[in-house]
């Protein structure tokens, strides 16, 4: 039961309670720092219009909200395998691949041609430009972290099905009873508040959060107020240059302070 979630599920209650307890906390709107499936959930939050009203601004990372153009070559191979879906059948909920069941299949998927086990951060996240061995050792000693297999599915169905919606439970009966609807609704990114300041910066080695991808979102905000969108393109940036890149701090956080500086 523990793992019976998908990122729906953060959308609906984990963003929000982490948002009211700082507000009622501080008596202050903070800004929203995301990056990857923290973009994912802040999005979909954002087109319900879920805590923009006790947000100040958000910088979104390598923003993802749609995945029909990623290129990851495991990636791809997880979603087409099915095989979220393979090991929720298993019986198992969480998605850790430090597990027998998950590694096991892992195992076998990194022997599929142009799968690169051997290098799971660059096979996963793209070509990273401003990474260095010691940077990455750290990160590694702590990543990946588990997941709920259902947030595997949620996200291989984004994938597959070129459009963001909540999950789908294929059967037409129990998405009627969670949805009211047969399909699953969709999340509806122009209707984030055009007023809400944002700010998108992203790479062009992206693997996951390709361009072509981050370019459909923008066209779902270009009726966004163009004086509270700013959008940055690194065109040598891959994922995790984003975040644990030696370079991240001049190419991007100064742009971030200096961004949240102006909605202060």
């Amino acid at each position: 039961r523990y793992w019976d979630w998908s990122w729906d599920d953060l959308v609906v209650n984990d963003m929000p309670s982490l948002v009211d307890y700082i507000y009622s906390h501080t008596e202050q709107k903070p800004h929203f720092l995301g990056h990857s499936m923290g973009t994912l959930v802040a999005l979909a939050a954002f087109s319900e219009g879920r805590t923009v009203d006790k947000l100040k601004s958000a910088a979104l990372l390598t923003p993802v909200a749609y995945l029909s153009h990623m290129t990851t070559p495991l990636g791809i191979l997880l979603a087409k395998a099915f095989v979220g879906e393979l090991i929720t059948i298993l019986g198992v909920a969480e998605f850790n691949p430090v597990t027998p069941a998950v590694a096991s299949l892992f195992k076998e998927l990194c022997r599929h041609p142009g799968t690169n086990c051997y290098d799971l951060l660059t096979d996963f996240t793209g070509k990273n430009y401003c990474l260095n061995s010691s940077a990455v050792d750290v990160f590694l000693q702590y990543e990946p972290q588990p997941t709920s297999t259902k947030t595997m599915v949620h996200l291989a169905q984004t994938f597959r099905d070129g459009v963001l919606s909540k999950y789908d439970y294929v059967w037409p009966g129990v998405n009627v009873e969670k949805y009211g609807q047969p399909d699953p609704p969709a999340y509806n990114m122009s209707n984030i508040p055009a007023g809400f300041p944002l700010f998108l910066s992203y790479g062009g080695r992206d693997e996951l959060a390709d361009p072509g991808d981050v370019g459909r979102l923008l066209g779902d905000l270009r009726g966004h107020d163009p004086g509270r969108l700013t959008v940055q393109y690194l065109e040598q940036f891959a994922h995790a240059d984003f975040v644990i890149g030696t370079c991240a701090k001049d190419y991007v956080y100064n742009h971030v302070v200096s961004f949240f500086n102006r909605f202060n």
